[in-house]
């Protein structure tokens, strides 16, 4: 044993100062080794939908309903587990409704409780106690530990346990007790959670799922290319910030700025007010919800066409600052003609459907006016200063990754860049050429230079390279040849709208080109997958959510309501326990009071995508690798222990 191990070994003897605290440990891992799997679930492309999105979270895309038909089989009627498993999902509302039905509510109480402890003595029995006993409520850990542990001491079980539950209900308790159970129920059904990516934009309330998720005890992030334009605006990054308000602007959710985040957009909408007076913006309509009252959706126009037309310049400004992100094609303020208004793109005259331009110097473009950059000002400044949106926004950065390998899966939101032939694309960063695992890794570090760098420089190189995760056909992040934002807006001919995708996106058919993708990250068993966000599955179109056997999962299926009558579901889900995987599609969520009423669950169809042999245990995980690891330095630290080598600490 040389000099460096016997260092490591006393390292590991301050932690087990004893033979005994070092066998204990060996024997506690040893047998957490031999536990099931936990159960994964896999969520992506929420888009702001959060009353879907926290019904799949309390549901666990099935996994509630099979743990309550594992524990009831055919004991209880589908319309009692219908019940059960609503009332788990949503216990206060629910009870609300049976205390109104419910004759006997005592024998309700009682009934439920019971049905309740069985359904925590299965979820809880993958744990060790020490895990499960962490997740007790605080209020009732005590009561909840005595009635989901054996107990072979008490010779009348049933007794025991009844007088418990007569307790409960007697001082009253008994709905709390409920609603506890439930929690700890959800909080057992699934051991980890991973989002892959756009948690924000388009729907209402990306700031409610930000809540939840930094309450949730155990998940990660892989970033999508709506959360990155969230980042970069929060970190201050002019470009991103006009960005992210013209998507709240198009489809009617500046209230997430105004009400979520306490951002003032008075100075935006007196400046759209008064510089597009009497323009209708007809091209600017609203794609969301629509505002309460005619004079304020008018206002929502003007703010929606100000805000592009600031988001442009800004643009412009940037590409020219940034040669080397090589998007001179996207500086289009200078193509236009504004007395004929027409644009000339690649030697093709366009005419445009919207010539008033009143903020726009012809000679001088992409100059924001002494107003646009006062606005831009304050503005920033608001994005700097809100402190829920710069919490939630470090939340991403603490848990976030733009890609993630675990348990033999890579997972990322978009797209691996790559050229037709299957070769991985070389990107430039700021003069230095990457592709693959590293083009991420590099991509990575610059994002958390934007928030954590003390250079100046480079913290602005971080701040720049989100908007360039956003928009660039080189980005991992959006992988398409143009983002024709200002095609949508101003030309009327189709062709230009276009945006060609990178070749990874007909290469993923082509198995050689997924194992390639998965060994450049690590991956070498076939057992492996690469599960996908960012490309929702048009299932109108027969496409399949699965592709080469099963090597690659794409889950966006549509939970944002904009996407759903193309896709014709609401979204995929995936589910990975110690059985196999299994993919749940899911059908439009209406409201949470719909689900309560009507006890509705909204998976819809499961598809079995890979079946184990043998049951998975915590030995086949990544965490059990490090367990074994960690059992091999135990028993040399033993070896050294009783060899001598190192001393004993007794008190």
């Amino acid at each position: 044993m040389n000099a460096m191990e016997v260092k490591l070994l006393q390292r590991l003897a301050e932690i087990y100062p004893t033979i005994g605290a070092a066998s204990t440990e060996i024997i506690n891992l040893q047998s957490i080794l031999n536990l099931p799997k936990g159960t994964e679930h896999f969520i992506t492309d929420i888009h702001g939908e959060y009353e879907a999105f926290s019904h799949v979270l309390r549901n666990g895309s099935g996994s509630v309903r099979k743990k309550i038909d594992d524990v009831f089989g055919h004991t209880l009627s589908q319309a009692d587990k219908k019940s059960l498993a609503t009332l788990i999902y949503y216990p206060r509302q629910k009870m609300s409704l049976i205390k109104k039905e419910e004759t006997n509510i005592r024998d309700w109480y009682k009934i439920t409780l019971y049905r309740l402890i069985e359904v925590c003595k299965c979820v809880a029995s993958k744990y060790t106690r020490s895990k499960v006993r962490k997740a007790l409520p605080e209020e009732f850990a005590y009561v909840i530990e005595e009635l989901i542990t054996e107990k072979a001491e008490v010779t009348d079980k049933g007794a025991y346990y009844e007088a418990i539950i007569n307790t409960i209900i007697e001082i009253g308790c008994a709905e709390k007790f409920i609603e506890s159970l439930c929690s700890l129920i959800k909080r057992l059904v699934v051991d980890r959670l991973h989002i892959l990516g756009d948690i924000y934009d388009r729907g209402p309330a990306p700031q409610s799922i930000m809540d939840r998720l930094m309450q949730y005890h155990s998940l990660d992030i892989q970033w999508g290319n709506h959360d990155i334009v969230w980042m970069g605006a929060a970190a201050g990054q002019p470009a991103c910030i006009a960005t992210v308000i013209r998507n709240c602007a198009r489809y009617g959710n500046l209230d997430i700025l105004e009400d979520g985040y306490g951002i003032n957009m008075l100075p935006l909408a007196t400046l759209a007010i008064d510089t597009y007076k009497g323009d209708p913006c007809e091209s600017f309509y609203i794609h969301g919800k629509k505002a309460n009252s005619y004079s304020e959706n008018r206002v929502n126009v003007k703010m929606h066409k100000a805000i592009t037309i600031i988001q442009f310049k800004l643009e412009g400004q940037l590409i020219m600052r940034r040669p080397e992100f090589h998007m001179e094609n996207r500086l289009l303020l200078d193509k236009v003609d504004y007395e004929r208004g027409v644009i000339t793109l690649d030697g093709k005259e366009y005419e445009l459907n919207d010539t008033n331009f009143p903020t726009i110097d012809p000679a001088d473009p992409y100059a924001l006016t002494e107003e646009e950059a006062d606005v831009m000002e304050r503005l920033t400044s608001a994005f700097l200063n809100c402190s829920r949106l710069q919490t939630h926004m470090q939340f991403l950065l603490k848990r976030g990754n733009l890609y993630k390998v675990y348990n033999g899966n890579l997972m990322y939101h978009g797209c691996v860049p790559m050229n037709k032939d299957g070769s991985f694309k070389k990107v430039n960063v700021y003069g230095q050429e990457y592709s693959g695992r590293v083009l991420y890794d590099v991509l990575e570090s610059y994002v958390r230079k934007a928030f954590v760098a003390l250079d100046a420089e480079e913290k602005r190189k971080g701040q720049d390279i989100m908007w360039f995760i956003w928009s660039s056909p080189d980005s991992p992040l959006f992988g398409k040849e143009k983002m024709a934002t200002y095609e949508r807006y101003f030309i009327k001919d189709k062709e230009t709208h276009v945006e060609i995708k990178n070749p990874y996106y007909d290469l993923i058919n082509d198995e050689k080109v997924l194992d390639r993708i998965l060994q450049e990250f690590g991956l070498y068993k076939d057992n492996s997958h690469i599960i996908n966000g960012h490309m929702p599955v048009r299932l109108t179109k027969g496409e399949s959510p699965v592709r080469c056997g099963g090597k690659l999962l794409i889950i966006d299926g549509g939970f944002c309501k904009a996407y759903q009558k193309q896709t014709g579901i609401a979204g995929y889900t995936l589910i990975y326990n110690s059985y196999g995987m299994t993919l749940v599609a899911h059908d439009p969520f209406s409201s949470t009071e719909e689900a309560i009423e009507k006890e509705l669950d909204i998976h819809s169809d499961r598809i079995m995508v890979q079946k184990t042999e043998r049951r998975l245990l915590v030995g086949d995980t990544d965490s059990g690798l490090e367990m074994k690891e960690r059992i091999r330095e135990l028993e040399e630290l033993l070896k050294a222990y009783r060899n001598g080598t190192i001393k004993e600490k007794v008190n």
